[in-house]
Formats: C-alpha cells, structure tokens, sequence
C-alpha cells in the first residue's frame, strides 16, 4: 500500500507522522508501518511513528505512536507537538485537548523559539511515582534510591508521565553506561515485564541536559517523555524548584520547561516539519521502498539548523 505522511522532528526527536483520521489499519499492521517507516537502513528512518487519529467528545484529535520497534508507547511528547501541529491545521483552532494511550494532554500554539520555528505548548501528566503501576517488582516508590535487581549502583528517581522512566542525576554522562543500563531493561525481565525508558541528567546551573535510551528505539538524541519527567524528578528531589521556568537540553536541540506540584509538566518546544512525501509500505513484512518526496520545509530546516548552531555556541548544549 501507498501512504502518505510528513517526516517532521521535535528537538532532533524525528518521525514520520500520518494524518490516520480516515484509516482503518489494525493493530499489528500499524506496528509493520512503524517498523518499515522507521528503519534507519530503509528509505525514511526515525525514532517512531505518530499518527494523528479522531478526537472524541472530550478531545479534538487523538495520537498513537508506535516505537521503532513496532510496539506502542504511551505516549511522546517530542512527537505530541508535530501531530498538535498537523491537527490544528486539519481542524482550525490554536489550543486542544488530545486523547492519548492512556490519558490525555492539552497543547496550544506558543510563541516560536525563535524565527521560522513553530512551537508547540503541550502539558502532561499528573506525573506517578508509583512504581507499582509499571509493573517494578520490589518497590513502590524510587527516589534517589538504588533499583532493586538492576545491576547498576546509580540513585534513580522513577517516574511515569505515563510512559515509565527511571532518572539517574549524574556528573556527567556516559553513553556506554547508559546504554548497557538500558539495554537490560530493554529485555523486560521478569521484575520489569513492560520496560522503561532510562536517563542520565546533567544539572547545569539550573538547568538540565538529559539523555535517554528509550523503549523500543535505544540510545537517542531526544526523549520528550523523558525531558518531563527528569524536570519533575529534578523538582522532587530539590535539585530545582517548582514551578521555576528552565530549560532542557539534549543531544537534538532543546525545549523549555516547568513542573508544578501538582506534578503537571508543561514543555514549549518546536514541532518542526522537513517533507511531505509517500512511500510504498508492506505493513506484513515491515519493508518500505519507492519514496516520493513531493515537497520539502527547507525554510524550516534552516530555521532549525540556527537554532541548533546557536545552541553550540553555549555552555550547556552537548
């Protein structure tokens, strides 16, 4: 089959995204879309798939997104403001609310970060340390507290916002140990079943850099899941306080940020689109081939190549 989307990015975190209101796909078709459309060796790469679906009574449009992988996450926040973006275009109007998975969020139109960015207000939440929810077998609550049966000495703060991530606040990051961390959750033993996705933070003068390997996907550039929940662990723990506006950095670019105590989180980050195209997609056996580019956001991307110049030019980015 022949579909259609856009390939876009929040914070380096990139997709191709398809406007699914009209589609009727079961479940495990939709996982071989992710699979054929996010392969890095195949025609489009990316962490994922979104998909923009039908609202309800209560939500003017919905989102699906599905890992790399083919399984299905909670939710994504770096992907929530591209399909917030395509919905208001779809639909009118500059705020919504928007079913997901498992609950919901409220997103809006936010002044750009900076020329030719569009940026997406969105807040998540109310954040759950709750372990129990997961299911981690030997812990209800984790703050700086050691992981039962995880092979690693680090302090974590678990977090779901409602995807599941365990936060490590760290002097400084090391991919390999992070990603050696992640992949034993990656294998969902028996004291972890459904995974999680794994952080090490930075808190540089107020500010956070994090970086993830995340569910399905691995060692990333961007996790916006992951950037809220180190923003609340980060107030939990009194590393920073509540309701104080900061930003997070990541390997991709950067979103802005705040946590309340009312364990809300609200990121304000770019929801940018690169092309619009089609590709030929054989959901059964996760291939995709025969890429059509019919148009390309060059404006944008150069918008989002200054910012992420800029970005390396400071003290806190990379």
């Amino acid at each position: 089959m022949r579909i259609a989307f856009t390939k876009c990015h929040g914070s380096g975190n990139d997709f191709p995204l398809i406007d699914a209101r009209a589609l009727q796909l079961p479940d495990a078709s939709w996982a071989g879309v992710a699979r054929a459309l996010a392969d890095r060796t195949g025609p489009v790469g990316g962490d994922g798939l979104l998909l923009l679906t039908k609202g309800d009574e209560s939500h003017a449009f919905g989102m699906r997104m599905f890992n790399a992988d083919g399984s299905e996450a909670e939710t994504c926040l770096n992907g929530l403001r591209c399909v917030a973006r395509a919905g208001f275009a779809a639909l009118g109007g500059t705020t919504a609310r928007v079913k997901l998975k498992t609950s919901s969020a409220t997103v809006a139109i936010d002044p750009d970060l900076a020329p030719g960015v569009v940026t997406i207000r969105e807040t998540a939440g109310p954040a759950d340390p709750d372990v129990s929810h997961w299911p981690l077998a030997g812990a209800t609550l984790l703050v700086d507290a050691r992981v039962p049966n995880l092979p690693s000495e680090r302090l974590f703060t678990a977090i779901s916002i409602p995807n599941p991530h365990l936060i490590s606040f760290v002097a400084l990051v090391d991919d390999a140990e992070l990603s050696a961390i992640g992949a034993v959750c990656e294998a969902a033993p028996a004291w972890l079943p459904n995974r999680a996705n794994v952080s090490f933070v930075e808190v540089r003068d107020g500010d956070l850099f994090v970086r993830t390997f995340e569910r399905g996907v691995g060692l990333t550039d961007s996790c916006g899941s992951a950037m809220a929940a180190s923003t609340y662990a980060a107030c939990l723990t009194g590393r920073v306080k509540f309701a104080k506006p900061l930003t997070v950095f990541n390997a991709g670019g950067m979103v802005r940020a705040e946590a309340g105590e009312d364990a809300m989180v609200t990121l304000s980050g770019n929801a940018t689109f690169e092309w619009d195209g089609s590709a030929e997609v054989d959901p059964l056996r996760g291939l995709a081939g025969d890429l059509v580019i019919d148009r390309w956001h060059n404006d944008e991307i150069a918008a989002w190549a200054g910012v992420i110049e800029r970005l390396t030019d400071t003290a806190h980015f990379a």
